[in-house]
């Protein structure tokens, strides 16, 4: 009775015998079911993209159920899943930085948001009345204090990280794959020119967090979608604004330019194996 949740699942503040709270695992399923979102932290920069299913043909795509917000002018974040359960974690976002620089009159850390981001999405899994928030959250944002950008995921459990590169969303698997490529961790990746994340700027992370995007979307099964981008840099004055169009646009051309020489490359193979 255990694996399946039957008696177990009525609420999220009962275990499991195994000790598993099945409410956050649905939870969990529902961004998994939903369009990937992607985060890159950068040398300049942090990156963020989500793939936004478009639901129905005479959707006005580009003002509708967007992904991406703003928090403040040095933060913003990308939710995947629930769309309306990411609105109620964007407004609480907001609250804290208010709230703080009203308090102490300089914008908020980016590890002080995330951990009180996570304190209230995890609240919501404290209380038989309460459900988990059926959402994850990527927050990119700039502490001026310390001059340095940053990149966190808060999962629906509560939980949240710091990333040089994460992913949630149907995609994350792979995607979190295809980002360890990039070797954009400097721990891990050593070169003569000093570490592969200074090598990668936001305008690199552009494209190749589109590639990532249109690698793993399958036409045949997956709805239509819009690319939904934003950054935080040294070029837009450290501030989080949205990526312009024409550079959304010339990322897509480059990356399914790419994705297409790959795969004649791999037929090429393939012939040559025969």
């Amino acid at each position: 009775m255990a694996s399946s949740g039957s008696g177990y699942d009525l609420s999220s503040s009962t275990f499991s015998p195994d000790g598993r709270i099945f409410q956050i695992e649905y939870a969990s399923k529902a961004v998994e079911n939903a369009g990937t979102a992607l985060g890159l932290r950068c040398s300049d920069g942090v990156v963020l993209c989500v793939e936004k299913p478009l639901q129905h043909k005479m959707l006005v795509a580009a003002t509708t159920g967007r992904r991406i917000h703003t928090v403040d002018e040095g933060a913003g974040v990308a939710i995947t899943g629930f769309v309306s359960d990411g609105r109620q974690i964007v407004g609480r976002a907001r609250e804290e930085a208010s709230n703080y620089d009203e308090t102490y009159g300089t914008k908020i850390p980016p590890h002080i948001l995330a951990n009180r981001l996570s304190t209230y999405v995890h609240y919501f899994t404290l209380h038989g009345a309460l459900r988990p928030f059926g959402a994850s959250t990527l927050i990119a944002a700039y502490d001026a204090s310390t001059k340095k950008h940053s990149l966190h995921m808060v999962e629906p459990s509560g939980v949240s990280y710091e990333y040089y590169g994460c992913a949630a969303g149907r995609g994350r698997q792979p995607a979190r794959t295809e980002m360890e490529k990039l070797a954009i961790n400097p721990k891990l990746q050593q070169t003569g020119g000093g570490s592969a994340a200074e090598q990668l700027t936001v305008a690199e992370g552009v494209k190749q967090l589109a590639k990532i995007i249109y690698t793993l979307h399958d036409p045949a099964k997956d709805k239509p979608f819009e690319l939904e981008m934003s950054w935080l840099c040294e070029g837009s004055g450290w501030k989080h604004v949205g990526v312009p169009r024409d550079v959304i646009g010339s990322a897509v051309e480059w990356a399914k330019k790419e994705i297409e020489e790959a795969d004649e490359e791999s037929e090429d193979d393939e012939e040559m194996e025969e």
